[in-house]
């Protein structure tokens, strides 16, 4: 149950932990932490994506360090029993990425859900937001890393050669064939050999929420000649909407645990 409905939260909401983890592209100039004091569903917490990354590294929201990200998640009240349910305010369903550090860190996946179409449906259905703040007492969270979900640079470039994965681009076509500059400076076009396409956004239906099940499993298998591999790797632009693509192909092959090349594109396409 990787994704819940606004009518399942609304009926469940004193029973788990509601995160906001809205995130937008830095040319759109919005603050996400402005936009969610003004407005959010009821005993939410918001997750920085920023601020809740590794800070030592000069590449944009790579995974914290175990200690850090225990640190973080204690500081917002959730426990390693904790049922929790993750949205966002962006056009790139940031809370993907929430959800992915999540399982990445040992919590159950069957206890981290997104919240299907994020706050847009919720506004949608006509239900409740508010501007207070709830206030929060600190627990111990305890995280165990499953290091086997993340991918660096060298295991791409050695996978190209060998072949033992396969890896999917979540940015634009144009994007990935070097036809659009990149949204970052110091990043040069194109895309990881070998590695196929496909958008994030032709997944996504215009109120936020995901496509049915037989339209994802359609567009995977427009690009995948293996039905329902499991070893597959998702990359983007800076490694937020490749966790878009990991849930939705969750949603089709549940023996799916997602893995992402955390660097992405910003970091293998990096003019040095």
């Amino acid at each position: 149950m990787s994704l819940v409905s606004t009518e399942w939260l609304a009926n469940n909401m004193n029973n788990l932990k509601i995160l906001d983890c809205s995130w937008h592209m830095p040319n759109l100039k919005r603050n996400s932490y402005n936009e969610y004091i003004s407005e959010h569903i009821e005993n939410a917490i918001f997750f920085d994506l920023d601020k809740n990354s590794d800070q030592s590294s000069d590449l944009p929201h790579m995974l914290p360090n175990k200690n850090y990200w225990e640190q973080i998640v204690s500081s917002m009240g959730i426990s390693n029993d904790d049922r929790i349910v993750i949205y966002d305010n962006s056009d790139v369903i940031s809370s993907c990425r929430c959800w992915y550090s999540f399982i990445y860190f040992g919590h159950n996946p069957d206890l981290v859900n997104v919240l299907d179409g994020g706050l847009k449906k919720w506004k949608l259905d006509y239900r409740p937001t508010t501007n207070s703040i709830s206030q929060v007492k600190v627990s111990k969270y305890v995280a165990k890393e499953r290091k086997e979900l993340v991918k660096n640079k060298k295991q791409i470039d050695q996978n190209i050669i060998n072949q033992k994965f396969k890896v999917v681009d979540a940015r634009s076509k144009n994007r990935f064939e070097g036809k659009e500059k990149e949204p970052r400076k110091g990043v040069r076009s194109g895309s990881i050999p070998n590695s196929l396409c496909l958008p994030y956004g032709k997944l996504i239906n215009e109120d936020h929420t995901f496509k049915n099940k037989e339209e994802i499993l359609k567009k995977f298998n427009n690009i995948i000649e293996d039905k329902m591999p499991t070893d597959i790797v998702f990359s983007c632009g800076s490694g937020v909407t490749a966790a878009v693509l990991a849930l939705a192909y969750s949603l089709i092959n549940n023996k799916y645990d997602p893995k992402i090349y955390d660097g992405s594109w910003v970091e293998y396409g990096k003019i040095i």
